[in-house]
């Protein structure tokens, strides 16, 4: 057996134990043998508050912390949410008739414009029952002068027998006078009260006459107004049979092939209209009221397209899921580049605020998990204030809720508590 490798591996291992587990004996060790000359010279004079940082001078329970003092500065903060591209309108076009398709189809990714025919369907007997109805209509209209003359003719015979009923009642009470005085006769008196009577009867008829007349008309309106709906009927179904595009846009889908059947509720083509164009996003509650309609607003595809527009809708209820606010922009898109459900991320313009720069380390969560920092008060004591993250930036994060100068923690705030006494030693400010 060699001895060597085994007093070597004694005297390694009897240094590391030194080293290791009796340092602090070593070190006092190799102290006792270091030169005396060096402990006759007399220390400089401390300074008198050399005593401030020196740590064995600190009270007992006060923790050490590094600090920084913060100043706010005013910024020009951005609501920053994800989102995607809408179309401004989509609609799936249905027919409302039934019949056979005799237009060309048109492809899809078709521009269309406003009003143009997208479906034709074969009209069959809707001409026939549109000049029918327009036949009917004429036949009424051309009937109304004749009834409206019957009126003035049973009016003037109301006229008529009134006079004679009149010349009746003239020669009865002549009669009378005279058969009194032994003139005339009783006959003669009792032919005046027979003219009289039927005098009467002549206008109980030209009354009945002029009501007749009058119904007639109405009957005769009647009638023309009924032709004139089965005309207006007969060219709504012909209408019917020329499916146009609603607005202005894009084929999503093919339209209807030529010869196929289609019945009411088929789809002839979906069309969307994509200039200008919607983005929209959802912005939580906690940043709503950073948001107003017709502000400026921004956002920027996966491809890095860049884009520019306005607010102009914001949402008054919220999701009943995510708590969320729908919000959409307008962008203009004259060459329909964006489409339909690409990614973007929003960002909309709100009024500046006052902010403090800080290292995102800096924030803690207090014991009801409230976001915040750990500040020092006027007494040298730790206390906890929420915050309001505004956005990030390369050198940290800006935020809202803190006073326009504030000493803020940076080290340390994961060991105190309010009310806990510290000695901050202060870095540089990083604004």
């Amino acid at each position: 057996m060699r001895i060597v490798p085994l007093v070597t591996a004694a005297l390694v291992a009897a240094f590391l134990f030194a080293i290791v587990i009796e340092r602090e004996r070593l070190f006092a060790l190799v102290s006792d043998l270091s030169p005396r000359e060096a402990a006759t010279v007399e220390p400089e004079t401390e300074p008198e508050d050399a005593d401030a940082h020196d740590p064995d001078t600190i009270a007992e329970g006060v923790i050490r912390v590094m600090a920084t003092r913060s100043l706010a500065q005013e910024i020009e903060t951005q609501v920053r949410l994800r989102g995607q591209t809408q179309a401004a309108r989509q609609v799936s076009v249905m027919s409302e008739a039934s019949g056979k398709v005799i237009s060309e189809p048109l492809r899809k990714g078709a521009f269309v414009d406003r009003n143009e025919v997208m479906c034709e369907l074969d009209p069959g007997t809707s001409a026939a029952s549109l000049a029918e109805a327009e036949a009917r209509l004429a036949e009424a209209t051309a009937r109304q002068p004749e009834v409206e003359a019957r009126i003035p003719e049973a009016q003037a015979r109301l006229v008529e027998a009134q006079a004679r009923l009149q010349e009746a009642e003239i020669n009865s009470i002549a009669a009378q006078r005279l058969s009194e005085g032994g003139f005339a006769s009783q006959i003669r008196v009792a032919n005046t009260e027979a003219a009289m009577q039927t005098a009467q009867s002549a206008i109980q008829s030209a009354q009945a006459g002029i009501k007749a007349a009058e119904a007639g008309l109405d009957g005769l309106q009647a009638n023309i107004e009924s032709a004139a709906a089965a005309v207006a009927r007969a060219e709504t179904e012909i209408g019917k049979l020329r499916i146009s595009a609603p607005f202005a846009g894009v084929l999503e889908s093919d339209t209807a092939e030529i010869g196929s059947l289609l019945q009411p509720g088929a789809l002839c083509a979906t069309i969307i209209q994509l200039d200008p164009i919607k983005v929209v996003g959802f912005v939580p509650e906690a940043q709503v009221n950073r948001v107003r309609v017709g502000a400026p607003a921004g956002a920027m595809l996966n491809d890095g397209t860049e884009l520019r527009g306005e607010v102009t809708f914001l949402s008054r209820a919220a999701d009943p899921t995510t708590r969320t606010f729908r919000v959409e922009l307008a962008v203009p898109n004259p060459d329909l580049a964006i489409r339909d459900g690409q990614t973007a991320e929003i960002s909309i313009d709100s009024e500046g605020v006052e902010a403090h720069l800080l290292a995102s380390s800096t924030l803690t969560l207090n014991d009801e998990g409230t976001l915040g920092v750990r500040t020092i008060d006027g007494d040298a004591q730790a206390r906890f204030m929420p915050v309001t993250v505004l956005r990030d930036a390369p050198e940290g994060v800006y935020l809202a809720g803190l006073p326009d100068q504030v000493d803020v923690i940076t080290v340390g705030q994961e060991f105190v508590t309010d009310g806990v006494p510290v000695a901050p030693s202060f870095q540089e400010v990083i604004q």
